[in-house]
């Protein structure tokens, strides 16, 4: 199943020529039937803390593109929106849809970052979530999550086969965020899709590295810097015959953990 990441370079608190750019990015690929295309954290907007100038309600404008785009392409369409809360505070989301433009899922940041100040602006999530994309168990994180191996642990515990992880990812922490994809695909033996921002916003500088990676924790392919489009296939047979070589999951002592 094709797997396909939209690395893009954001306009600053612009959700219209950011749609526009996502849209024309994904009209140079061939896209197949029933593929899941993942957009960025703050996808339409970058990392604003200006919470009335870029928040939706639910069913906004961000979420309808991302529906739209599910129902013209014939795909699965998951990436980053923020919808605002009754009390004017953010709730930074990641939401899915299917092909026919049916919402699947939704996440809610479990881990605000802290050191970006972003909990005087946001509110965390409190609930993990598992989506279905075809027969693959998809579990949605977002950003500084990465951080959390509990998590991921928890939901691989729970099924999950393919990670997300949509970001605005700054530069200086690019080797993190390279090693922490890798780490989460290793030892939770599934695939992970990391899909960052590139470019710069008013504060910060983006590396992009977007990557696809297998449940070996090869990469099977990166973005660089530059805006554009990753895909690789997500092969379930080779996930399940992996697992069973090499049965690390099965060892897990659940007494250690977290949950």
């Amino acid at each position: 199943m094709q797997l396909i990441g939209v690395q893009l370079d954001t306009a600053w608190e612009d959700k219209a020529a950011s749609h526009d750019r996502a849209r024309g990015l994904l009209e140079q690929i061939q896209i197949e039937p029933g593929a899941l295309i993942v957009l960025s954290e703050f996808f339409a907007t970058g990392f604003s803390k200006d919470i009335p100038a870029i928040g939706e309600d639910v069913g906004g404008e961000s979420q309808q593109f991302l529906q739209q785009l599910a129902k013209d392409l014939g795909a699965y369409v998951l990436g980053g929106v923020v919808i605002a809360g009754p009390d004017g505070r953010g709730r930074n989301q990641c939401v899915a849809y299917d092909p026919d433009g049916r919402e699947i899922g939704r996440y809610w940041k479990l881990f605000p970052f802290t050191f970006g100040g972003e909990p005087e602006f946001y509110d965390a999530g409190d609930e993990t979530v598992l989506l279905m994309w075809g027969d693959f168990h998809v579990a949605p994180f977002i950003c500084y999550d990465l951080r959390f191996p509990e998590v991921f642990r928890r939901m691989a515990m729970q099924g999950a086969q393919l990670y997300t992880v949509i970001a605005n990812w700054p530069a200086p922490r690019r080797e993190h965020w390279i090693t922490l994809l890798r780490a989460r695909a290793i030892e939770n033996q599934a695939y992970v899709i990391g899909v960052n921002r590139c470019g710069s916003d008013p504060n910060l500088e983006y590396a992009g590295d977007s990557m696809i990676i297998d449940p070996r924790g090869e990469i099977l392919l990166g973005a660089g810097s530059a805006e554009g489009v990753i895909h690789a296939d997500a092969d379930l047979n080779l996930l399940f015959e992996y697992r069973q070589s090499f049965p690390a999951l099965s060892d897990v002592r659940q007494e250690f953990c977290s949950w």
